[in-house]
């Protein structure tokens, strides 16, 4: 059954924190964001996640991390941040994100309500990882 919400960390890295947790394998950090176009339905709602998303729907782009930050006291949470810049993706309407890490693998996957970019105006995504 499909989870209600519109963003999760995915199977696969969830299965990474387990192998971590028991020593089987080290966790590899988290690298990049991905932007996407493919994360509404057909009326315009956000599609809801599953976890089981392994790629975005329609991936535009993917740019390295420019910074993490841990956003309350327990650092429980950390918020990495990208940027679309001037002139890139100019004209689609972004939908969908995800963080990936240095294997490549998708970790944690949202999808949000259709936001346009312009040519002139950089975009600053945060995206948060709870735990």
């Amino acid at each position: 059954m499909a989870d209600t919400t519109n963003g999760v960390i995915t199977v696969t890295g969830r299965k990474k924190f387990c192998k971590a947790h028991a020593g089987d394998i080290s966790l590899p950090v988290i690298t990049h964001m991905a932007w996407g176009d493919g994360g509404v339905d057909e009326n315009g709602q956000p599609k809801a996640t599953t976890g089981n998303e392994i790629g975005l729907y329609n991936e535009l782009m993917k740019k390295p991390i420019e910074s993490h930050s841990y956003v309350n006291e327990e650092e429980t949470t950390c918020r990495y941040t990208a940027t679309l810049d001037k002139g890139e993706l100019t004209g689609n309407e972004i939908s969908e994100m995800g963080l990936f890490d240095s294997d490549g693998d998708m970790i944690a996957y949202r999808t949000f309500m259709r936001k346009g970019k312009d040519a002139d105006i950089p975009q600053i995504y945060d995206m948060d990882e709870i735990f």
